[in-house]
Order: structure tokens, then sequence, then C-alpha cells
């Protein structure tokens, strides 16, 4: 896995709380893609506290509205995090990905999340 979310640029934050930053994705999946990182270093989600993950529940939702505000063709989001290697994480520090979505930015929806594994996103 690569290096960890620990020291992140002050001028590449976007949106702050007491336990939490956001910043823009590096390699974004959709323009605005957006990172909640919690600034205590740990592995994943299920390494963090319950104020933790509320601080970074309450990061993503300013998040929400200061894109959809930003950008009025974003009509929906896709929430989620890589919890260990075997899921897909590359970096090891918690964060949680909020990619926006627009009408028709990929031929079929459907699935959303549960693409990960293809041959069970349509159900």
């Amino acid at each position: 896995m690569l290096a960890a979310l620990c020291d992140i640029e002050t001028g590449r934050i976007i949106g702050e709380n007491g336990l939490a930053v956001a910043v823009r994705d590096n390699h974004p999946v959709t323009p605005l893609h957006t990172l909640a990182i919690r600034r205590r270093h740990a592995t994943t989600w299920f390494d963090l506290s319950v104020p933790e993950q509320r601080a970074i529940g309450l990061l993503l939702d300013t998040m929400r509205k200061q894109i959809a505000t930003t950008d009025a063709t974003v009509s929906g989001f896709n929430v989620g995090m890589n919890c260990a290697e075997v899921a897909g994480q590359t970096i090891s520090h918690a964060h949680v990905h909020l990619i926006p979505r627009r009408q028709g930015d990929v031929a079929d929806p459907r699935g959303g999340i549960r693409a990960v594994i293809p041959e069970k996103a349509v159900y």
C-alpha cells in the first residue's frame, strides 16, 4: 500500500472540522471527486472511533452541499471506502470517497458500488 495521508499540505484542504479534513482526490473518478480523511492516522474506517466516524460523516455532508452548489449538473453521489488491500485499499490511511455523479456519465449506472465485482452489479 502507498504511504498514509498524515501530512496533507494545508493548501489542499477544502473543508475541515476538528477531527477530519476534505481534499480533492489526486486521481478523480469524476470532476470534484473528494476525500474525507481523519486527521489522526488510522488504517481503515473500522479503526476509527465513533466520534471520528461522525466527524467524517458531517464533513461528507458539508462537501456534498458544496459540490451540488458548485456544479448544477451533479444529480447523485457514490460514497465509499476500501478497507484492506484485498478490498482495493491502496493508501494505508482511513478515508472516504465522495464521488459526484452526473446524468449520462456512464452508460448504465445500475448497481453503483456493487460494480466493484462487475458480475454482481446488475441484479
